[in-house]
């Protein structure tokens, strides 16, 4: 809970003035926001500056202004299994109370600053949780083969190597001599 002033022309800060304090009061709005910097998770996050479509209910309440929303949010990155470039969609709910005074709220409570809210913390949290950590461009790619490095999608089904464990290099060795044996008997 930090006390300092708000930018009103913040695109994530938003005015409750037509709320007041009046608890019982509600309003409804649908604003397309840029997506704030930095974003993201391992392989995914939201592209700087896309557009954000969110669904806002403000209700006042006794304590402050309850903020409920959903953001639908573009998301791009790469496949954690082919490394394939991928773009998606998640939709995500959030909800905040944001507190009139700092008496009532807690330190990890979100406090009102006049009659203005930031959003973005709570836009954030919410976003960054439901980001896949293991993104895929498709529920059964099959990945990347492990000896070479090959997209198995675009290998076959026959794509093979034929490896010997070095453990057992010297063996084979000795399989040859005993067939050899085999055929001369």
């Amino acid at each position: 809970m930090t006390l300092h002033s708000l930018n009103p022309r913040a695109p994530w800060v938003i005015s409750t003035h037509d709320l007041g304090r009046r608890p019982g009061l509600m309003r409804k709005t649908s604003p397309s926001l840029p997506a704030p910097v930095d974003l993201s998770v391992g392989m995914i996050g939201v592209p700087k500056d896309a557009d954000v479509e969110l669904e806002l209910r403000l209700e006042a309440v006794m304590e402050g202004v309850l903020v409920t929303g959903t953001a639908k949010v573009p998301l791009s990155g790469e496949c954690s299994r082919c490394l394939d470039p991928l773009t998606s969609e998640i939709e995500v709910g959030f909800q905040e109370l944001f507190f009139y005074s700092a008496e009532d709220a807690s330190e990890d409570d979100s406090l009102l600053h006049g009659e203005l809210l930031d959003l973005e913390p709570s836009f954030r949290d919410a976003v960054v949780l439901a980001l896949p950590l293991s993104p895929v461009c498709r529920e059964d790619c099959p990945g990347l083969c492990p000896e070479c490095g090959v997209k198995l999608a675009d290998a076959g089904a026959d794509h093979s190597h034929d490896r010997v464990d070095g453990r057992w290099a010297s063996l084979q060795g000795l399989k040859l001599e005993n067939n050899k044996d085999d055929q001369e008997a």
